[in-house]
């Protein structure tokens, strides 16, 4: 069994401080991806910047406090790779793989955008670049007889399912009907599966994501925007996947909840 967790920690240093520290200890998981990390790797406290029992990999953004993506595996990656050949985004802090056996392990966090803004803008021109670079990855690691699983925060919710207030999002960012779209052509074109929509096929949810703000948590009023998509072989002997949601609000370390999986590789 290969068990992978993905979540967007919104700030490593303060997730550190309220549960993540006690989370990564008890953790059963072989890989473990970060987003929005927000700090260069010499701020990061020891028990986070190179816990025991774990190899990491940091890539912070080249703009202070903002986005940086990290990967957590208990064993050394063959190969770590920051970035996928953008010359706009690879210094952003929002792409990192590792090629470990079998598999390619990556980190993204997909701008979140805001319509009618430049943020938006940012967000078209990433998944403008990063579909090409996925397919790329997808053929690339065949040829070496290895799956890929990019795990992380995508910024979309797909489907109506993915979130309890669709009618009030459609002309949101995240869930516009264009980013929809994109995303299903990671699934159709590109060949890549949701493993956790295609184990849950009918389910509501899983959330991922709820705002800080009334009580969106408590009322699970939350958004499904961080994702695993694997390739169709690992995807296939993904066994299971659940979301971590804290029992209560007040146990919460990141405004997101830990994603995982589990594979029979």
């Amino acid at each position: 069994m290969y068990t992978v967790t993905t979540v967007n920690v919104n700030g490593l240093r303060a997730a550190a401080k309220k549960g993540f520290v006690e989370w990564l200890a008890g953790t059963s998981a072989d890989a473990v991806c970060l987003q929005e990390v927000r700090a260069e790797e010499s701020q990061l406290p020891a028990e986070v910047r190179a816990p025991e029992g774990w190899f990491t990999a940091h890539a912070p953004a080249a703009a202070k406090g903002r986005a940086g993506v990290s990967l957590y595996t208990r064993r050394e990656p063959d190969r770590v790779r920051v970035g996928f050949g953008s010359s706009e985004f690879d210094g952003s802090g929002r792409y990192i793989e590792a090629d470990l056996p079998g598999v390619t392990v990556a980190s993204l966090y997909l701008p979140s955008g805001e319509v009618g803004t430049e943020r938006q803008d940012e967000k078209v021109r990433f998944m403008g670049e990063f579909l090409p670079y996925l397919k790329e990855l997808k053929e690339r690691s065949a040829a070496d007889g290895r799956e890929v699983v990019v795990c992380g925060d995508w910024n979309i919710a797909h489907r109506e399912a993915d979130l309890k207030n669709w009618k009030a999002n459609q002309k949101n960012a995240g869930f516009l009907p264009e980013e929809r779209a994109w995303l299903g052509r990671v699934f159709d074109e590109a060949e890549y599966v949701d493993v956790v929509r295609a184990l849950h096929p009918e389910q509501t949810g899983p959330y991922t994501w709820w705002s800080y703000r009334g009580r969106a948590f408590d009322n699970d009023s939350g958004w499904r925007i961080d994702y695993q998509v694997a390739t169709p072989g690992l995807a296939g002997r993904a066994v299971k996947a659940y979301v971590e949601r804290a029992a209560t609000h007040a146990e919460r370390w990141s405004d997101h909840a830990p994603v995982t999986a589990v594979y029979q590789l």
